[in-house]
């Protein structure tokens, strides 16, 4: 996606969140030597179900950096035992009041996940690219691969998830429930539906993310709950390339940017 840089005629690119997928990862670098005459730099996080290896990244891109480790389930190894005690004690709990159920048409639930998302936007102060609109919503509930399940208690929905299926993977993207939701634990009414549905339908792998921060110490609440339902971990990497270092340096100075990790250095701060 190109962008402007704040202040100036120049353009950059960044890759759609949350992930950069290719189809032919091995025809990735004549791809970006066609986009040097018009960029100044690109960013963007790998897939971690990606067909490369660092050694082709770093022939890619200036800077590659291990970004943060998703966590993954292997469904062909996934049981009951790959389950925390901790997480199945919830499920069992969660589907005494709860029952969980797939969309079979995404677009037509759209009202009551925007709701959701807008409670979950106001819970925890979501601002910039994450907090999506309803037009937003409604581009990506018709994406192809996209599923959709909802938990259900009293005719109520409690909670949404929201996946993406691509090849023999599916990519958690987004999941919100509601207060009542939250009090009947229907998160895990809902993974432990995902996770039964994704293997019954052939799939190998589950993509579940990393957990909340830039530079998280593996104690907060939504890595420790991925944990709970994983096999293992993948890494995803952070990649930079330059297309133009002459003008790169020159907006870093204009900037008054000091020495830093952050890439684009000129966007240091963009998301504070």
């Amino acid at each position: 996606m190109e962008r402007p840089i704040p202040g100036l005629t120049d353009r950059d690119a960044m890759c759609c969140y949350p992930l950069f997928v290719c189809q032919d990862w091995y025809q990735l670098h004549s791809d970006l030597e066609t986009l040097e005459i018009e960029l100044v730099s690109l960013a963007l996080v790998t897939d971690p179900f990606g067909e490369y290896d660092r050694d082709y990244l770093n022939r890619c891109f200036e800077h590659v950096v291990p970004f943060k480790e998703h966590f993954v389930v292997d469904l062909n190894q996934q049981t009951d035992n790959h389950v925390s005690e901790h997480h199945r004690r919830y499920i069992r709990k969660s589907l005494q009041h709860v029952t969980v159920e797939l969309c079979e048409e995404p677009i037509d639930f759209i009202d009551e996940w925007a709701a959701l998302y807008q409670e979950l936007i106001l819970r925890h102060g979501i601002k910039g690219i994450t907090a999506f609109s309803k037009e937003s919503f409604a581009k990506q509930l018709s994406v192809p691969g996209l599923v959709m399940f909802r938990a259900v208690s009293d005719d109520k929905t409690l909670g949404m998830l929201l996946w993406y299926v691509h090849g023999d993977v599916a990519y958690y993207h987004l999941g919100s429930t509601s207060p009542r939701g939250l009090e009947l634990h229907a998160s895990f009414a809902l993974f432990s539906f995902a996770l039964k549905y994704f293997a019954d339908n052939g799939l190998r792998w589950l993509e579940l993310g990393a957990g909340a921060g830039i530079g998280g110490d593996g104690t907060d609440g939504l890595t420790r709950f991925k944990r709970g339902w994983s096999t293992g971990t993948r890494t995803a990497y952070f990649c930079g390339r330059i297309f133009d270092p002459e003008r790169y340096a020159q907006i870093v100075k204009a900037k008054g940017m000091t020495t830093t990790d952050y890439f684009p250095a000129y966007r240091k701060g963009e998301f504070a």
